[in-house]
């Protein structure tokens, strides 16, 4: 074929050449490969909700059926979960977000294909993520999406040679996750820019957004063009939004900030007691773990389990506020904490945008002022930027997700308040301090390579 074309172009004086030919077939093959994986990633976090969906359902008859038995399920779940992930796949262990940003830091000098980003870590996070959400952990499905969709791209483009690098193909595929998952395209470049790569290539931008498109395009496809929180309206963002948004961000930058430091004293790179209790007795401390979120399901009335969807659009909606709302933001910070540490899979988004609805509906009851959806919608987008540190993610993920644009200046204000008082307790964002675990040195030939020299 491409001698034909060559011996065509010379014969009507085209400047093709067979190389130029053969060039633009493999730039052509390699987008194809590129499309393909990125409509394969988003067509996964299609099903891994639907898994998760269900799961969450199942435990909701469980409940109404045998009250009581949602309370013994889970500190077995999160040991077994705990177990399972040791003893088949250790890196699909938390949300995923820290084995992918590691991952591709170190892309950069000739690693990333392990098992942080295998097909196998993949398999596992999504099976476990939907059984430990059957019985009730205070988990999200986003966090291990990212990973999810990282392992799929990575591992459909691993035999490309030229076009984007290592590094750039697992930042886009776990920002195509979080587009997926929270079915917020815009969020995902955010994501991808600010929080999975500090000072990323602007080179690279351009094939994050078209991976992100193209997932984003499947899951719309296959969900529907769906509000993850229903779509709000009405929303003046007025005056008074703006008045109570540092005060929204004060308190969620704390309570999140004081989270993320908990959450790297148990499983952060740096040793301590627990740490090390921790390390020694993974099953006994992970059961422990269970007990303690049970506790938190009783005491709060069953408002911790699961990811907290049903209460937060409650929340939305101006229902349940009052003593509910703290409770709930208590005892879903508890919950979520002992979920977290446990060393089972879970992410950290869904429960964390439950958690900011509780503060926010309970700063509501002493500002009278303002609309009371509005703080519950500047509390998640705090309370996440006080976890992550991520203060544009999340007031973009808030914007996409609630399709409310009355609410762009308050939304980004509470979070950059709250990243701003968050850091001042976690100095490191928690991710990348995270990442730190499950870094491995490069030897010092690969980072001359990397360097140039």
């Amino acid at each position: 074929m491409i001698r034909r074309l060559t011996a065509w172009s010379r014969r009507n004086g085209s400047g093709f050449s067979a190389k130029r030919i053969r060039l633009r077939a493999r730039r052509a093959w390699r987008m194809t490969i590129i499309v393909l994986a990125s409509l394969a990633a988003g067509l996964a976090a299609v099903a891994f909700a639907k898994l998760c969906d269900a799961g969450i359902a199942f435990h909701t008859d469980v409940i109404r059926s045998v009250p009581w038995l949602p309370y013994v399920l889970l500190p077995a779940a999160m040991a077994a979960g705990t177990w399972l992930t040791l003893r088949i796949a250790p890196a699909a262990a938390g949300s995923g977000i820290p084995q992918v940003i590691a991952s591709a830091d170190e892309a950069r000098f000739g690693g990333a294909g392990d098992e942080r980003t295998s097909l196998r870590t993949a398999a596992v996070k999504v099976v476990l993520t939907a059984m430990l959400l059957t019985c009730g952990a205070s988990i999200g499905r986003e966090g291990p999406t990212v990973q999810v969709a990282a392992a799929i791209l990575f591992a459909m483009t691993s035999g490309l040679r030229g076009g984007p690098s290592r590094r750039a193909l697992l930042i886009a595929g776990g920002a195509a996750g979080v587009a997926a998952a929270f079915n917020t395209l815009i969020a995902g470049v955010v994501f991808a820019v600010e929080e999975l790569a500090k000072g990323f290539d602007r080179r690279n931008n351009s094939i994050i957004i078209l991976v992100v498109v193209i997932a984003g395009a499947a899951s719309y496809a296959f969900a529907g063009d769906y509000a993850y929180f229903g779509s709000l309206r009405g929303s003046t963002a007025l005056a008074s939004a703006w008045l109570v948004a540092p005060v929204v961000g004060v308190v969620c930058g704390v309570s999140g900030g004081l989270f993320a430091r908990a959450l790297a004293a148990v499983i952060g790179p740096r040793a301590n007691a627990v740490g090390r209790f921790r390390a020694a007795r993974p099953l006994v401390f992970a059961a422990g773990c269970g007990l303690l979120a049970s506790l938190a399901a009783f005491a709060s009335g069953g408002l911790s389990f699961g990811v907290g969807y049903d209460s937060t659009t409650a929340l939305l909606a101006g229902e349940g506020g009052g003593h509910q709302s703290w409770s709930l933001a208590f005892w879903r910070w508890v919950s979520t904490l002992a979920a977290s540490v446990c060393g089972a899979p879970g992410g950290l988004f869904a429960p964390s945008l439950a958690i900011g609805a509780g503060l926010g509906a309970a700063i509501d009851q002493i500002t009278p002022w303002v609309q009371g959806r509005d703080v519950v919608v500047l509390g998640m987008a705090a309370y996440l930027a006080g976890v992550v540190q991520a203060p544009l993610t999340s007031a973009v993920i808030l914007m996409e997700m609630t399709r409310d644009p009355g609410l762009v200046g308050p939304l980004m204000l509470a979070a950059l308040t709250s990243r701003a008082v968050s850091s001042r307790i976690m100095r490191e964002p928690l991710y990348h301090q995270l990442a730190a675990a499950w870094r491995r040195r490069p030897g010092r030939a690969a980072v001359a390579r990397a360097a140039g020299t």
